[in-house]
């Protein structure tokens, strides 16, 4: 937030003057040079302002807006961004947000600094509104945490709020904004004294337009009108004369006249005289009332100065929240990092369409401060140039940026551009000498803390002469350490930059299969200008291209190429590294749930064997007592031997029911202790290296005793060599139809076996078992073995279709992410019938070209469900 200077503490100045200091836009004391004058116009900052005037409530935040500078005050600057931030959140997230009333009525209260005058009625309605807006949003304000709105809570603290004056205003003025009638005693009598005439008066015209209707000289439906204020009866004018009164008005086409009866007359004129009295007692109430507000208008004024500055803050954060502007990380150097930033006004005007702005990476830093911006013709340099002048500006007049908010925005005292041509017939200005022009105030001012922007750099004269021109001006730059984003096409400067310490090269990226520009700033590599595949793609004629690279020579054309090859190859190698990171993420994500599994499984089996223990000694400590109850028994009851050897078989009993007890205890625990340490050393085995153990030879199963009977429906039986038993659905003749499974097939019956019931559902349960383990291990040896990527090229169009299919279903069976398919661009007829066929498969969720620098439509990127 501003900081106050200490002259405004000083009580003995006016507190107007104090307060009004606090918010002013005045021009800073640190020296601010914005070069040229018509900066704001170049970098779209003009329609900025329209945009925050758009979201403006009323004219006290259009004149912030008006008002709003460039600071070269990090402290400023800093207060500013915080007041805008926190304001965004407070609307977004927070509940209870006073709803505001703006009303600017600063020219009513310099009306009654002059004794005698007084606030309208409607004046102070608004006056009201906007002193209980200001109440509750500094209430509001107050009870927010101070450690999330430092700002916000410290603006609010300077203003004071009235509440004396509100209550005061609430006495006089109804919800509506009128006065009450029990402002003053004078005032209800007044018009308790008007509503008893206007009530004698409307009695006395409905019994003379009763009367007037029974003798014929009215329309049955007329009714009582109101002309001049004053109550009439519309008479038809042929019977005006008979019925006595003053004539006050007479319908358009002269039919009706409209007039008021004599006997009421007097009435009227009573009534007349007593709204003027009401009017004289009102005139004295506001009178009263604003001389009661007098004293406090300096104090109003700065409310009001709070109101506009309020404003003017939550314009700048409904703009932040349409353009997605954040808060990004403060620095008090000019580096600056910029992750996925966007022009504010082309987001703004692609919102409307379906087109997307692609966000901005640059990074400047001090060993690489000044940007060197090479590529084709509209392929972005000037919008690139444009940004970061754009985004620079605003940042330094207080407005949050569109950016993400991992980003780091530098701080500068100095923001220069040459952009655009300001060649000028009246100062005998050419292009280039306009340009020369802006490089001398460039070199006089430039330091360490300035932004400099030149667009399409040297241009406008001779190209070897303007290009020694230009890379003699960059190294002076360079040497002043300024931070600069530079465009240009001239390949020495691309030389020079490579070569030189403090700037670094930055490429526009194109498409060199469709011709055309990407819009993306890739830094630390040259760009080519593409001039001789653009004018290919124009139509220029193939005879011109090849005279033209014979006369500009081999090595400039070997030096483009070279670039678009540097170009292909990083971006492949980027490709693969973000793949191997992946695929190492994947294998560090699956050997943690194996040791997670591995742990449970131990824990697992010590609670079996706990259990196993606790149990094992609850059977003998009951075999225990067992005894020894039963040698009490024997020596209480000095039993016979009769009695004796029924004890003693009851004991061998009991003895014979724990052994098996816990022998049966023993086998389970084993047998569970086996299985884990089968299942553990089968996790073992597949974290590190897969293995198939083979499978154990399946036991013959067991053969209940079979009849001799015939076989009849519903049986169920076996046929030789097949290892899926079958039931009988029908038996005509000799031959059988039998389902196997989901297969029927006819059969002869001497060549089917009856087996059991039992043994027919075992017999199933196995082959399904068996059936269900080897499609396990297929799957599972396919995804092993399962490579992603097939090349169809050199195959007919059937042939590489089938082979597309039947990989797409190995894809699925696998549960691969992607894929790419190699068919070449050709006429294009194999890459249509592959998307074709691709479309149709549901499992499928997109299909894409590859990166142009990859092979662009010759592969096609498949995405999976």
């Amino acid at each position: 937030m501003p900081t106050i200077p200490t002259k405004i503490k000083d009580r003995k100045l006016p507190r107007l003057y104090r307060l009004l200091k606090f918010f002013t836009f005045a021009p800073n004391k640190a020296k601010v040079v914005i070069y040229p004058q018509n900066f704001e116009e170049k970098i779209k900052f003009t329609r900025i302002r329209e945009h925050l005037k758009a979201h403006c409530a009323s004219t006290l935040g259009i004149e912030r807006v008006d008002a709003m500078q460039f600071t070269s005050r990090h402290d400023e600057m800093t207060g500013w961004l915080l007041q805008t931030h926190e304001m965004l959140v407070l609307m977004t997230t927070a509940d209870g947000f006073p709803t505001m009333v703006f009303v600017d009525i600063r020219e009513a209260l310099k009306k009654i600094r002059i004794e005698g005058l007084y606030l309208e009625e409607k004046d102070l309605f608004d006056l009201r509104r906007s002193l209980a807006s200001i109440r509750d949003l500094v209430r509001f304000l107050s009870s927010q945490d101070e450690v999330c709105y430092p700002s916000l809570r410290a603006l609010a603290a300077q203003v004071t709020i009235y509440p004396g004056i509100i209550d005061r205003i609430d006495q006089i003025l109804n919800k509506f904004g009128k006065i009450k009638d029990n402002a003053t005693p004078e005032l209800a009598a007044i018009r308790r004294d008007i509503q008893e005439k206007m009530a004698g008066i409307n009695r006395r015209m409905m019994a003379i337009l009763k009367q007037a209707k029974q003798d014929g000289l009215v329309e049955a439906d007329a009714s009582i009108s109101i002309r001049e204020g004053r109550a009439v009866i519309p008479v038809p004018s042929p019977n005006k004369r008979k019925l006595g009164g003053i004539i006050h008005d007479e319908s358009a086409t002269g039919k009706t006249t409209f007039i008021e009866p004599a006997e009421i007359v007097e009435t009227n004129n009573q009534l007349r005289e007593l709204e003027y009295a009401e009017r004289r007692e009102i005139i004295r109430i506001l009178t009263a009332i604003s001389n009661d507000i007098r004293p406090y208008l300096d104090d109003l004024f700065y409310s009001y100065e709070f109101l506009g500055w309020i404003d003017f803050i939550m314009a700048k954060a409904k703009f932040a929240q349409q353009t997605g502007s954040t808060l990004p990380a403060l620095g008090t150097t000019p580096d600056m990092t910029w992750d996925r930033a966007v022009h504010p006004l082309l987001l703004l005007q692609f919102q409307q369409t379906e087109h997307t702005v692609v966000p901005l990476d640059i990074e400047l830093k001090a060993d690489e401060r000044i940007l060197l911006i090479s590529g084709p013709n509209a392929g972005g340099k000037s919008v690139c140039l444009q940004t970061v002048g754009l985004l620079q500006y605003m940042l330094q007049c207080g407005m949050l940026v569109p950016m993400r908010e991992t980003s780091r925005m530098g701080f500068v005292e100095h923001i220069f551009i040459d952009m655009g041509d300001e060649q000028s017939i009246e100062n005998d200005l050419s292009t280039y000498s306009s340009h020369l022009t802006n490089m001398k105030h460039f070199l006089r001012h430039s330091n360490g803390r300035t932004l400099v922007l030149i667009d399409e750099f040297g241009t406008g004269t001779e190209p070897m002469l303007g290009g020694a021109i230009a890379e003699s001006v960059l190294a002076q730059l360079n040497r002043q350490g300024v931070y600069g984003v530079i465009t240009t096409h001239y390949t020495n400067l691309k030389h020079y930059a490579a070569q030189t310490p403090g700037i670094i090269n930055g490429a526009m990226m194109f498409d060199t299969h469709a011709i055309q520009p990407l819009f993306k700033l890739e830094m630390g590599q040259p760009g080519s200008s593409f001039a001789f595949e653009i004018a290919r793609k124009i139509g220029l004629p193939e005879s011109i291209l090849t005279e033209s690279k014979e006369k500009i020579g081999q090595d400039h054309i070997d030096f483009d190429k070279h670039l678009r090859e540097i170009v292909r190859d990083k971006r492949y190698w980027e490709q693969k590294r973000e793949s191997i990171r992946i695929n190492e993420k994947r294998l560090e994500e699956v050997l943690a749930r194996y040791q997670g599994e591995l742990a449970k499984v131990k824990q697992e089996r010590k609670t079996i064997l706990d259990q196993a223990k606790t149990q094992a000694a609850n059977l003998l400590n009951t075999a225990n007592k067992q005894i020894e109850n039963t040698i009490r028994e024997i020596r209480e009851t000095q039993a016979d031997k009769e009695r004796t050897r029924l004890l003693r078989q009851q004991l061998d009993e009991v003895k014979e029911k724990v052994e098996q007890s816990a022998h049966d205890r023993d086998d389970t625990v084993e047998r569970k202790i086996r299985q884990i340490q089968e299942r553990e050393k089968r996790k073992q085995e597949k974290a590190t290296k897969p293995q198939h153990p083979p499978r154990e030879a399946k036991a013959a199963p067991e053969r209940e005793p079979v009849t001799n009977a015939p076989l009849q429906k519903g049986d169920s039986v076996k046929l030789p060599g097949q290892e899926i038993p079958g039931e009988i659905l029908e038996i005509q003749g000799n031959t059988a139809t039998v389902a196997f499974g989901n297969l029927k097939t006819s059969v002869k019956i001497n060549k089917l076996t009856r087996i059991s019931k039992s043994n027919y559902k075992k017999e199933v349960r196995q082959a399904q078992e068996s059936f269900s383990s080897e499609l396990s291990e297929r799957i599972r040896n396919k995804k092993l073995n399962f490579k992603a990527d097939i090349d169809v090229r050199g195959m007919r169009a059937d042939e590489a279709l089938q082979a597309v299919m039947s990989h797409i279903d190995d894809a699925i069976i696998c549960e691969t992410s992607s894929l790419k398919i190699l068919h070449g661009k050709g006429d294009g007829i194999l890459r249509k019938m592959i998307r074709d066929y691709l479309a149709s498969v549901k499992e499928v969720r997109s299909c894409r070209d590859e990166h142009v620098q990859f092979g662009g439509s010759g592969i096609t990127i498949v995405e999976f469900v």
